[in-house]
């Protein structure tokens, strides 16, 4: 090599080692200006301990930037050393009147001269912290702390998820929720403040080739104001009924964004100690199964379209009952329709009319069907421990499976599994990717928008689509509630659902007790969204018209209201 180009490979070595430089510095004194701030607060007394540190999650409310769901919020804690206190009156005359702390608590702590280290008071002001330090107490120390907060309290707290100790006992990471999906974008390694400055250079220059630095920030598709309204109606429900647990999905059938997801019970994560068993910190939605009911109806019916079987006006004879493999299945009421239509199937929920449906294609079409569906799989949801769908009566030759299976019995599905495939009605055949998160900002200053979908699964036809969702707006205008909900300038596509729900101790199924669930678009031609919505037990009511019609009702309203949608009729 000649002295020129030694000259300037070396130009190029030192410039390139420059930029390293400058950029890792930047990233030092910039982005964790914060957490070295925390960090010489909290030498005051506890030196080498780690300042917790990680990132945040924002909801995406309509028309305003991001805001905060789950963030760090910093305080300041109390503790005394026994052995160091000379004067223990002093001490309580000091404290006491900043941390409010009774005599019986703390004198006895601060006069044995034998006892331990202790905290005595967390998550103080940066008065009162100030107003300790300048009494200048001997044996009281005080120190930074952070701890994760959630400004919005319970809301989407089943969503969100919460951080805590794992089984190990010794790490503190992401356990529900989003919190855990996407722990290690979340997580920060507070080690990284005593790495040596060259080794953090070169080790940052191979993670920005690699790709690796991955920590960051994640942006939701929750829109606070729709988790608002939903989980307001959930606790209606609840009120009412005196259900055991009622839930609910808001979604953009065609890309599975999901605007709004809630159960109630919930909880709130800025407050877990009062909880008593840790299944309530889980999500139903994705980690249980159900019974579903005839919402499942018209997708059996949207087979037998798709294969040009049958159509909306074909005719069947509805004896009521009948006996199936020796089994007894029958209409909701027992009833005979006589020679009726199937839109009526779907009209007035016609168990027997399903029947006709299975017959006409066939135990192996209708498996094929409700297999390509999505049932018996994982949708991918971005939500951690999610379960599949029980679909196992699918794989019997006997026709009764496959009967009970077309109206939503025998066969248990998750939520999320169930308006996934629910979507496919209106949406033009296709299964969406349902997804929580949207962006991904990371802390190096990218981002990262989430692609979902691509070339999705197509189930069956457009125009299949189209004629289930001209049947179902049949059921909202004409059947439910007798026609009394029909909205006259929009189009809702709607079924209910009411399943007897399962006796796991004796077998068979409770006689009494039914997990009623309500399913619908809008507007139907071109939804928007998509609404589920289920609750489990309500008490004293039997179908589910009377428990989740009202409520799907007043969501759609506050939806074209808060996203201005323009009439389509």
């Amino acid at each position: 090599m000649s002295q020129t180009g030694r000259i300037r490979f070396i130009g190029i070595c030192i410039c390139f080692f420059s930029l390293i430089i400058v950029s890792r510095l930047y990233f030092l004194q910039a982005i964790k200006t914060e957490a070295y701030r925390e960090q010489a607060d909290r030498q005051y007394i506890r030196k080498g301990q780690g300042v917790f540190d990680r990132g945040s999650i924002y909801f995406s409310p309509r028309k305003r930037d991001p805001i905060s769901a789950a963030t760090l919020k910093s305080g300041y804690t109390v503790a005394i050393n026994p052995r160091q206190i000379e004067y223990p009156e002093d001490i309580y005359n000091g404290l006491s009147g900043i941390l409010n702390l009774e005599e019986e608590t703390l004198l006895p702590l601060v006069s044995n001269p034998k006892g331990s280290y202790k905290e005595i008071a967390r998550r103080i002001s940066v008065e009162k912290k100030d107003r300790i330090i300048n009494l200048d107490l001997g044996g009281v120390d005080v120190y930074s702390e952070r701890w994760r907060d959630y400004p919005a309290g319970p809301l989407a707290a089943n969503v969100l998820g919460l951080v805590g100790y794992g089984r190990d006992g010794t790490s503190f990471d992401g356990q529900y929720g989003l919190e855990r999906y996407y722990n290690s974008t979340l997580s920060r390694d507070g080690s990284g403040l005593y790495v040596n400055f060259f080794a953090q250079i070169f080790s940052g220059a191979v993670n920005a080739i690699a790709g690796n630095n991955d920590e960051g920030d994640i942006i939701t598709s929750i829109e606070p104001s729709v988790q608002i309204e939903l989980e307001r109606k959930l606790a209606g429900v609840m009120e009412k009924w005196g259900s055991e647990l009622t839930g609910g999905i808001i979604m953009d059938p065609k890309t599975g964004e999901i605007f709004a997801m809630g159960v109630n019970p919930s909880f709130d994560p800025n407050n877990i100690s009062k909880e008593t068993d840790s299944n309530i910190f889980g999500n139903p939605i994705v980690d249980r199964v159900y019974e579903m009911g005839s919402i499942i109806k018209p997708l059996g019916v949207a087979a037998a379209l798709d294969m040009d079987l049958v159509t909306a006006d074909t005719t069947y004879d509805d004896t009521g009952t009948l006996v199936i493999n020796g089994s007894r299945i029958s209409n909701y009421d027992g009833k005979a329709r006589g020679i009726t239509t199937v839109q009526s199937i779907l009209n007035q929920s016609l168990n027997i009319g399903m029947a006709f449906i299975t017959k006409k294609l066939g135990n192996e079409n209708l498996t094929k069907y409700f297999l390509s569906y999505g049932f018996g799989k994982e949708t991918g949801i971005d939500l951690p421990g999610e379960v599949h769908g029980l679909v196992s009566n699918l794989n019997t030759n006997r026709d009764i499976e496959h009967v009970t299976a077309s109206y939503g019995q025998g066969i248990a599905l998750t939520p999320i599994e169930t308006i996934r495939a629910l979507s496919a009605l209106g949406n033009g055949g296709f299964l969406p990717d349902p997804h929580i998160v949207k962006e991904i900002t990371y802390a190096s200053g990218k981002s990262k928008v989430l692609a979902y979908g691509g070339v999705k699964d197509q189930v069956f036809k457009k125009e299949t689509s189209e004629e289930i969702t001209r049947m179902l707006v049949k059921v909202f205008d004409d059947a439910l509630l007798g026609g009394t909900v029909k909205f006259d300038h929009y189009s809702m596509a709607a079924k209910t659902g009411t399943a007897q729900m399962a006796n796991p101790v004796d077998g068979g199924y409770y006689q009494d007790r039914y997990l009623h669930s309500f399913f619908g678009y809008f507007p139907a031609y071109n939804p928007r969204f998509i609404i589920f919505l289920y609750t489990v037990y309500p008490k004293d009511v039997q179908y589910a018209s009377r428990t989740l019609t009202t409520p799907f009702v007043d969501m759609a309203k506050f939806l074209i209201n808060y996203y201005e949608i323009p009439p389509d009729r």
